[in-house]
């Protein structure tokens, strides 16, 4: 019986010459180990001017998605947003690792490429799993667009110098009526991404829930909520508004909002795979310190 050949995708930020080379080193590496590695079309004749890419197979030609085992991810959170995207209907889990600033959603550093990669070949990691949102826009009784997102939902104003009226709903009961800049409806991973820009609390990965956090809002009330997977929220812009609006998803798709548009996130049954190499002792808590650069000094720790 032939054995059946493994595949993983490296999907680069090829705009960076380091990610490039990062890339080169990477597909070398998967095929001294026995793995076939794959490409984008887009990337392969980008990176084929500064390697060999001899033995690459091509994705959407010699392989398709769900004949990938992994996605190792080159670059920051957008380009692991834009992994996301390509895999978005399969079960293959991403391995970022951090080519750019922060990269929150990365698993290594870029100066641990050839172990992170020696622990591809050996297929050696766990895959956790992210809350996704789904995400409607309703017109008139009609759907008229759906779309996803891993971070965050953001319904904006399209004009700089015009508010947008919405009204905040929150399981089928209206909250709060106010002029504002936008709203962001995001995941706990999202929690450190615009939300937390916006002012939003930073939520911990286990934590199953959404978040809420209106952007600029001219009201009395219009703090950063913390709601359940199970609810629905909606936004709805007002007939009344003066300004028409945009919907983002991950900051990557946007889609025009007439007034009166309603968009309703909800939790996607569907959830983001990660690929994690760490143990269990490499807490959320060392990440935020270590992304953020948090002040710890004269910590002493629990009494042994």
């Amino acid at each position: 019986m032939t054995e059946r050949r493994r595949h993983v995708l490296i999907l680069a930020h090829t705009g960076r010459d380091s990610t490039v080379d990062a890339a080169a080193s990477a597909l070398a590496m998967l095929r001294d180990g026995g793995v076939v590695p794959v490409l984008t079309a887009s990337d392969l004749a980008d990176i084929a001017v500064r390697c060999d890419v001899a033995g690459v197979a091509v994705l959407g030609e010699q392989v398709q998605v769900d004949d990938l085992e992994l996605v190792v991810v080159l670059g920051g959170d957008g380009t692991i947003l834009r992994a996301a995207e390509l895999v978005r209907l399969s079960d293959v889990p991403l391995l970022g690792v951090n080519m750019g600033h922060v990269g929150f959603l990365a698993e290594a550093e870029a100066d641990d490429l050839g172990a992170t990669i020696a622990r591809v070949v050996d297929q050696q990691w766990d895959v956790e799993l992210r809350r996704a949102i789904s995400v409607r826009v309703v017109v008139d009784d009609r759907v008229v667009h759906e779309d996803w997102a891993l971070n965050e939902v953001t319904v904006e104003k399209a004009a700089r110098e015009r508010m947008l009226e919405v009204v905040l709903e929150v399981d089928e009961r209206p909250l709060s009526t106010f002029g504002c800049d936008g709203i962001v409806v995001s995941t706990p991973t999202g929690s450190t991404a615009y939300a937390f820009s916006a002012g939003g609390p930073v939520v911990w990965p286990t934590v199953d829930a959404m978040l809420v956090v209106p952007l600029s809002a001219h009201a009395l009330f219009a703090r950063p909520l913390v709601v359940p997977p199970s609810s629905v929220i909606a936004v709805e812009v007002l007939r009344r508004t003066p300004a028409t609006g945009v919907l983002w998803c991950d900051g990557r798709r946007m889609f025009e909002l007439a007034v009166g548009a309603r968009v309703e996130v909800a939790a996607s049954p569907r959830p983001v795979r990660l690929a994690r190499l760490h143990s269990a002792r490499d807490r959320f808590t060392d990440r935020l310190v270590r992304k953020f650069d948090l002040p710890v000094g004269g910590w002493r720790g629990p009494a042994s």
